[in-house]
């Protein structure tokens, strides 16, 4: 899968959008189902969410979730390579992650840790590029 720039400038603002608060939580121990699959809509309503769709290709399909007042990102893949990429791409930005076969949650840590006691999954953090001064570079990327 190729992700040209708009599909990756809209990947990062989903992101900075599913990240902002930045808060942190999580509750350890919990056990995790077995992982969901299936379409979009289907992992959506395992989740309880009426996913708000803004990319629909043959490749990625990708929605806005709403879990209470948070936001995150619902993105299903037409293939684990393509999956793999996007994911490669996209964690340069930071964030966290909950993976599946051929899906993705993005959001806050305490987002996707709770989808996980729902979706099963695998947690995975993204690199964060901090400044100097501490605050998230907002600086763009390029490549």
């Amino acid at each position: 899968m190729r992700l040209t720039r708009s599909m990756l400038a809209l990947t990062c603002a989903a992101v900075a959008l599913a990240s902002a608060g930045c808060g942190t939580g999580g509750s350890g121990g919990d056990e995790v189902p077995p992982t969901a699959t299936g379409s979009l809509e289907h992992i959506a309503a395992e989740a309880r969410c009426e996913p708000n769709l803004q990319t629909d290709a043959d490749t990625i399909r990708q929605a806005i979730c709403k879990k209470g007042k948070e936001k995150y990102i619902l993105a299903t893949f037409a293939t684990d390579r393509g999956q793999r990429e996007w994911l490669n791409s996209a964690k340069d930005y930071g964030g966290y992650y909950l993976v599946g076969r051929k899906w993705v949650a993005v959001g806050e840590e305490r987002t996707v840790t709770a989808l996980r006691s729902t979706l099963g999954g695998t947690m995975e953090e993204g690199s964060e590029h901090m400044n100097p001064g501490g605050s998230h570079n907002s600086g763009g990327h390029h490549g």
